[in-house]
């Protein structure tokens, strides 16, 4: 679509952080705003009560991913106010490990509050758990999808 004289592409990737996620694209400048499918610096929130869910999120990283460059600049819908491509491949591989290591606990006989003690998201939790989605939270909405 055009805008002000501004080529926008937008994108909609079903269930994700929740079930309307998009993302808007502002072509001409390389600015790419992909909303709540990228919180930067901190773990997500899945709203399951409204559809979201972490394979959607981490499909809707991938699809941002392949849409950008190295020199994109990419606005996240929470934590640290701008980003680029390197930090949402980052963010990308530690949805992946993460819901990897949940998945394998709950796969294996584990209750959600055994995998919780069992602190499979220990090795982001600097970086990504300092905030308002905790560690324990964290692997719960992961535990749910898993």
């Amino acid at each position: 679509m055009h805008l002000n004289g501004t080529r926008l592409s937008l994108d909609h990737y079903g269930p994700a952080h929740t079930d309307g996620d998009i993302s808007v694209h502002f072509e001409d400048a390389d600015i790419m705003h992909v909303a709540d499918t990228y919180w930067n610096g901190i773990y997500p929130f899945i709203d399951y009560s409204t559809g979201g869910n972490i394979q959607g999120m981490m499909i809707a990283t991938n699809r941002n991913i392949e849409k950008t460059t190295r020199d994109t600049i990419i606005i996240p819908g929470h934590g640290y106010p701008v980003s680029n491509r390197m930090e949402l491949i980052e963010y990308r591989d530690m949805l992946v490990a993460i819901t990897d290591h949940v998945s394998w606990l709950k796969a294996s006989g584990h209750s959600v509050n055994e995998t919780i003690a069992m602190k499979p998201t220990a090795q982001y939790d600097a970086k990504w758990g300092q905030y308002v989605i905790s560690p324990d939270f964290f692997t719960r909405l992961v535990y749910e999808a898993a």
